[in-house]
Protein backbone atom coordinates (compact mmCIF):
# COMPACT_ATOMS: atom_id res chain seq x y z
CA UNK A 1 0.00 0.00 0.00
CA UNK A 2 1.28 3.20 -0.71
CA UNK A 3 2.67 5.94 2.00
CA UNK A 4 0.29 9.26 2.37
CA UNK A 5 2.55 11.81 3.07
CA UNK A 6 1.80 15.19 5.11
CA UNK A 7 2.89 18.31 4.65
CA UNK A 8 5.21 18.03 7.60
CA UNK A 9 6.55 15.03 6.13
CA UNK A 10 7.80 16.85 2.80
CA UNK A 11 10.83 17.98 4.25
CA UNK A 12 14.72 17.48 4.08
CA UNK A 13 16.98 17.31 1.28
CA UNK A 14 14.74 17.25 -1.83
CA UNK A 15 16.86 17.86 -4.97
CA UNK A 16 15.09 18.57 -8.53
CA UNK A 17 15.74 16.01 -11.29
CA UNK A 18 17.32 16.56 -13.93
CA UNK A 19 16.45 15.31 -17.35
CA UNK A 20 19.44 13.47 -19.79
CA UNK A 21 19.41 13.85 -23.21
CA UNK A 22 21.57 11.86 -25.63
CA UNK A 23 23.71 14.30 -27.75
CA UNK A 24 21.53 14.36 -30.48
CA UNK A 25 18.81 16.00 -27.77
CA UNK A 26 16.44 13.39 -27.61
CA UNK A 27 15.39 11.42 -23.89
CA UNK A 28 17.82 9.36 -22.42
CA UNK A 29 15.63 7.15 -20.74
CA UNK A 30 18.22 4.54 -19.21
CA UNK A 31 20.14 7.58 -17.98
CA UNK A 32 17.23 8.87 -16.33
CA UNK A 33 16.62 5.83 -14.29
CA UNK A 34 20.07 5.40 -13.52
CA UNK A 35 19.93 8.98 -11.99
CA UNK A 36 16.73 8.28 -9.79
CA UNK A 37 18.78 4.97 -8.93
CA UNK A 38 21.60 7.51 -7.72
CA UNK A 39 19.28 9.68 -5.68
CA UNK A 40 17.35 6.85 -4.01
CA UNK A 41 20.27 5.99 -2.58
CA UNK A 42 21.83 9.46 -1.41
CA UNK A 43 20.15 9.46 2.00
CA UNK A 44 18.16 12.48 0.82
CA UNK A 45 14.14 12.41 1.61
CA UNK A 46 12.43 13.37 -1.43
CA UNK A 47 13.13 14.28 -5.13
CA UNK A 48 11.31 16.52 -7.65
CA UNK A 49 10.50 16.03 -11.29
CA UNK A 50 9.66 19.35 -13.78
CA UNK A 51 11.55 21.90 -11.74
CA UNK A 52 13.23 24.90 -13.14
CA UNK A 53 16.48 22.42 -13.05
CA UNK A 54 14.92 19.84 -15.17
CA UNK A 55 14.69 22.41 -17.82
CA UNK A 56 10.84 21.86 -17.58
CA UNK A 57 10.11 24.09 -20.55
CA UNK A 58 12.05 22.46 -23.02
CA UNK A 59 10.20 19.01 -23.11
CA UNK A 60 7.20 18.25 -25.17
CA UNK A 61 4.13 16.81 -23.77
CA UNK A 62 5.01 13.35 -24.71
CA UNK A 63 8.04 13.33 -22.90
CA UNK A 64 6.67 15.10 -19.67
CA UNK A 65 4.13 12.07 -19.52
CA UNK A 66 6.88 9.63 -20.50
CA UNK A 67 9.35 11.08 -17.84
CA UNK A 68 6.25 10.55 -15.56
CA UNK A 69 5.48 7.54 -15.46
CA UNK A 70 9.28 6.36 -15.21
CA UNK A 71 9.76 8.74 -11.78
CA UNK A 72 6.50 7.17 -10.49
CA UNK A 73 7.25 3.52 -11.57
CA UNK A 74 11.24 3.54 -10.50
CA UNK A 75 10.89 4.88 -7.04
CA UNK A 76 7.69 3.39 -6.13
CA UNK A 77 8.43 1.52 -2.92
CA UNK A 78 11.53 3.79 -2.64
CA UNK A 79 12.80 5.58 0.93
CA UNK A 80 11.64 8.83 -1.65
CA UNK A 81 8.80 11.08 -1.44
CA UNK A 82 7.97 11.65 -4.93
CA UNK A 83 6.72 15.10 -6.16
CA UNK A 84 5.77 16.60 -9.65
CA UNK A 85 5.63 19.77 -10.63
CA UNK A 86 2.76 21.92 -12.16
CA UNK A 87 3.81 24.25 -14.38
CA UNK A 88 0.89 25.39 -16.40
CA UNK A 89 -0.21 29.21 -16.79
CA UNK A 90 -3.79 28.22 -17.83
CA UNK A 91 -5.50 27.60 -14.18
CA UNK A 92 -7.81 24.97 -16.03
CA UNK A 93 -5.04 23.26 -17.11
CA UNK A 94 -2.97 23.11 -14.06
CA UNK A 95 -5.65 21.60 -12.50
CA UNK A 96 -6.25 18.88 -14.82
CA UNK A 97 -2.23 18.25 -14.57
CA UNK A 98 -2.56 18.50 -10.95
CA UNK A 99 -5.11 15.52 -10.89
CA UNK A 100 -3.48 13.50 -13.67
CA UNK A 101 -0.37 13.81 -11.05
CA UNK A 102 -2.56 12.70 -8.07
CA UNK A 103 -4.10 9.93 -10.14
CA UNK A 104 -0.46 8.63 -11.54
CA UNK A 105 0.66 8.29 -7.75
CA UNK A 106 3.02 11.21 -6.64
CA UNK A 107 2.84 11.76 -3.68
CA UNK A 108 3.53 15.57 -3.38
CA UNK A 109 2.70 18.74 -6.04
CA UNK A 110 4.93 21.25 -6.76
CA UNK A 111 3.17 24.33 -8.04
CA UNK A 112 4.86 27.03 -9.99
CA UNK A 113 2.21 30.22 -10.41
CA UNK A 114 1.22 31.52 -13.43
CA UNK A 115 3.80 34.86 -14.57
CA UNK A 116 3.34 35.15 -18.24
CA UNK A 117 1.99 37.90 -19.35
CA UNK A 118 1.97 39.29 -16.04
CA UNK A 119 -1.62 38.08 -14.05
CA UNK A 120 -3.08 40.13 -11.57
CA UNK A 121 -2.00 39.42 -8.41
CA UNK A 122 -6.28 38.02 -7.27
CA UNK A 123 -5.78 36.01 -10.43
CA UNK A 124 -2.61 34.14 -9.23
CA UNK A 125 -4.14 33.67 -5.96
CA UNK A 126 -7.10 32.28 -7.97
CA UNK A 127 -4.99 29.84 -9.75
CA UNK A 128 -2.91 28.67 -6.76
CA UNK A 129 -6.47 28.02 -4.70
CA UNK A 130 -8.02 26.03 -7.79
CA UNK A 131 -5.11 23.87 -7.40
CA UNK A 132 -4.87 23.18 -3.86
CA UNK A 133 -8.77 22.19 -3.85
CA UNK A 134 -8.33 20.08 -6.66
CA UNK A 135 -6.25 17.30 -4.39
CA UNK A 136 -5.54 16.31 -1.31
CA UNK A 137 -2.09 15.55 -1.26
CA UNK A 138 0.61 17.88 0.16
CA UNK A 139 1.61 21.18 -2.69
CA UNK A 140 4.72 23.15 -2.53
CA UNK A 141 3.98 26.21 -3.94
CA UNK A 142 6.85 27.63 -5.18
CA UNK A 143 8.01 31.47 -4.41
CA UNK A 144 10.77 32.23 -7.56
CA UNK A 145 10.83 36.15 -8.41
CA UNK A 146 14.20 35.87 -9.56
CA UNK A 147 13.06 33.34 -12.24
CA UNK A 148 9.32 34.28 -12.72
CA UNK A 149 9.50 38.29 -12.36
CA UNK A 150 6.54 37.83 -10.10
CA UNK A 151 6.42 39.54 -6.84
CA UNK A 152 4.40 37.44 -3.77
CA UNK A 153 4.00 39.50 -0.50
CA UNK A 154 4.37 37.26 2.89
CA UNK A 155 0.91 38.10 3.78
CA UNK A 156 -0.56 36.47 0.27
CA UNK A 157 1.17 33.31 1.56
CA UNK A 158 -0.15 33.34 4.75
CA UNK A 159 -3.08 33.49 3.43
CA UNK A 160 -2.70 29.83 1.53
CA UNK A 161 -1.72 28.56 4.36
CA UNK A 162 -4.10 29.71 6.43
CA UNK A 163 -6.60 28.25 4.05
CA UNK A 164 -5.05 25.21 3.02
CA UNK A 165 -3.45 23.08 5.34
CA UNK A 166 -1.44 20.50 2.20
CA UNK A 167 0.33 23.63 1.71
CA UNK A 168 3.92 23.99 2.09
CA UNK A 169 6.12 26.73 0.76
CA UNK A 170 8.87 26.68 -1.40
CA UNK A 171 10.87 30.28 -1.28
CA UNK A 172 13.47 30.86 -2.72
CA UNK A 173 13.65 35.05 -3.60
CA UNK A 174 17.21 36.33 -3.16
CA UNK A 175 17.78 36.66 0.03
CA UNK A 176 14.77 34.44 1.37
CA UNK A 177 15.86 34.74 5.18
CA UNK A 178 13.65 38.04 5.81
CA UNK A 179 11.19 37.23 3.68
CA UNK A 180 10.46 33.51 5.64
CA UNK A 181 11.24 35.28 8.94
CA UNK A 182 7.78 37.60 7.96
CA UNK A 183 5.73 34.56 6.20
CA UNK A 184 6.50 32.40 9.60
CA UNK A 185 5.71 34.98 11.87
CA UNK A 186 1.96 35.16 10.33
CA UNK A 187 1.79 31.27 9.79
CA UNK A 188 3.63 29.67 12.40
CA UNK A 189 2.07 26.25 11.41
CA UNK A 190 3.29 26.48 7.71
CA UNK A 191 6.19 24.38 6.59
CA UNK A 192 8.57 26.38 4.17
CA UNK A 193 11.64 24.77 2.14
CA UNK A 194 14.36 26.52 0.31
CA UNK A 195 15.36 26.07 -3.29
CA UNK A 196 18.46 28.12 -5.30
CA UNK A 197 20.96 26.31 -4.94
CA UNK A 198 20.84 26.10 -1.02
CA UNK A 199 23.15 29.21 -0.59
CA UNK A 200 20.82 30.32 2.51
CA UNK A 201 20.20 26.24 3.50
CA UNK A 202 21.80 26.91 6.96
CA UNK A 203 19.86 29.85 7.65
CA UNK A 204 17.09 28.91 6.45
CA UNK A 205 16.53 26.28 8.58
CA UNK A 206 17.88 28.96 11.29
CA UNK A 207 15.09 30.69 10.79
CA UNK A 208 12.76 28.09 10.74
CA UNK A 209 12.42 26.30 7.18
CA UNK A 210 12.47 22.37 7.05
CA UNK A 211 14.51 21.48 4.10
CA UNK A 212 16.34 22.54 0.63
CA UNK A 213 15.93 22.16 -2.57
CA UNK A 214 18.71 22.21 -4.80
CA UNK A 215 20.04 20.31 -8.00
CA UNK A 216 20.77 16.62 -7.87
CA UNK A 217 24.22 16.28 -9.19
CA UNK A 218 26.27 16.37 -5.72
CA UNK A 219 22.80 15.67 -3.26
CA UNK A 220 24.95 13.56 -0.99
CA UNK A 221 26.63 16.62 0.01
CA UNK A 222 23.80 18.74 0.84
CA UNK A 223 22.58 15.25 2.40
CA UNK A 224 25.92 15.49 5.12
CA UNK A 225 25.30 19.46 5.83
CA UNK A 226 21.40 18.10 7.01
CA UNK A 227 22.72 15.42 8.70
CA UNK A 228 25.38 17.31 10.93
CA UNK A 229 22.55 20.24 11.54
CA UNK A 230 19.95 17.41 12.55
CA UNK A 231 22.45 15.84 15.12
CA UNK A 232 23.33 19.37 16.95
CA UNK A 233 27.06 19.52 14.98
CA UNK A 234 26.13 23.26 13.59
CA UNK A 235 30.07 24.05 13.12
CA UNK A 236 30.62 21.40 11.12
CA UNK A 237 27.49 21.65 9.00
CA UNK A 238 28.45 25.63 8.77
CA UNK A 239 32.60 24.23 7.56
CA UNK A 240 31.00 21.78 5.47
CA UNK A 241 28.38 24.59 3.76
CA UNK A 242 30.96 27.33 3.67
CA UNK A 243 33.50 25.30 1.20
CA UNK A 244 30.27 24.46 -0.90
CA UNK A 245 29.52 28.16 -0.90
CA UNK A 246 32.82 28.77 -2.64
CA UNK A 247 31.50 26.54 -5.58
CA UNK A 248 28.00 27.25 -5.65
CA UNK A 249 27.94 30.97 -5.51
CA UNK A 250 29.47 31.19 -8.81
CA UNK A 251 27.33 28.59 -10.69
CA UNK A 252 24.37 30.55 -9.24
CA UNK A 253 25.17 33.44 -11.51
CA UNK A 254 22.54 32.28 -14.11
CA UNK A 255 20.02 29.67 -13.96
CA UNK A 256 21.69 28.01 -17.33
CA UNK A 257 24.77 28.25 -15.82
CA UNK A 258 24.35 25.70 -13.03
CA UNK A 259 21.84 23.36 -14.91
CA UNK A 260 24.74 23.02 -17.07
CA UNK A 261 27.39 22.63 -14.22
CA UNK A 262 25.11 20.04 -12.85
CA UNK A 263 24.41 18.34 -16.14
CA UNK A 264 28.16 18.37 -16.91
CA UNK A 265 29.50 16.62 -12.88
CA UNK A 266 26.45 14.01 -13.36
CA UNK A 267 27.65 12.71 -16.45
CA UNK A 268 31.87 12.94 -14.85
CA UNK A 269 30.26 11.00 -11.70
CA UNK A 270 29.24 8.36 -14.75
CA UNK A 271 25.56 8.84 -13.82
CA UNK A 272 24.36 9.87 -17.10
CA UNK A 273 25.58 9.36 -20.57
CA UNK A 274 26.04 13.02 -21.73
CA UNK A 275 25.66 16.36 -20.12
CA UNK A 276 23.53 17.82 -23.00
CA UNK A 277 21.18 20.38 -22.31
CA UNK A 278 18.82 21.80 -24.67
CA UNK A 279 19.19 25.05 -26.33
CA UNK A 280 19.08 27.77 -25.67
CA UNK A 281 22.06 27.18 -22.72
CA UNK A 282 25.29 28.02 -21.20
CA UNK A 283 28.82 27.36 -22.69
CA UNK A 284 31.13 25.87 -20.15
CA UNK A 285 35.11 27.53 -20.22
CA UNK A 286 38.15 25.20 -19.64
CA UNK A 287 38.42 27.14 -16.47
CA UNK A 288 34.53 25.83 -15.15
CA UNK A 289 35.62 22.39 -16.29
CA UNK A 290 38.91 22.76 -14.18
CA UNK A 291 36.71 23.94 -11.26
CA UNK A 292 34.47 20.86 -12.03
CA UNK A 293 37.11 18.29 -11.79
CA UNK A 294 38.54 20.09 -8.13
CA UNK A 295 34.71 19.79 -7.00
CA UNK A 296 34.37 16.44 -7.37
CA UNK A 297 37.80 15.32 -5.90
CA UNK A 298 36.81 17.27 -3.05
CA UNK A 299 33.77 16.20 -2.19
CA UNK A 300 34.77 12.93 -2.71
CA UNK A 301 31.93 12.05 -5.22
Amino acid sequence: MARYYTAQEINGVNPITAVPFTHAGDLDEASFVRLLEDLAASGAQGTTLFGIASEFPKLNDYERDRLAQIFVSTLAGGPLYRAMSVTDHSTEQAVWRARQYAELGVDALMLLPPFFLQPSPQAIQEHIYAVLAAVNIPVMVQYAPGETGLAIPPTQLADIAARFPHAVFKIECNPPVDYTREFLASAPQASVLNGYAGLYMLQMLAAGGKGVMPGCSFTQVYVRIYRHWLAGEHALAQALHQTLLAYIQRWMGHCEYIIQVEKTILHRRGIIATDFCRRPGWTLSKDDHQQIEQFILQFAL
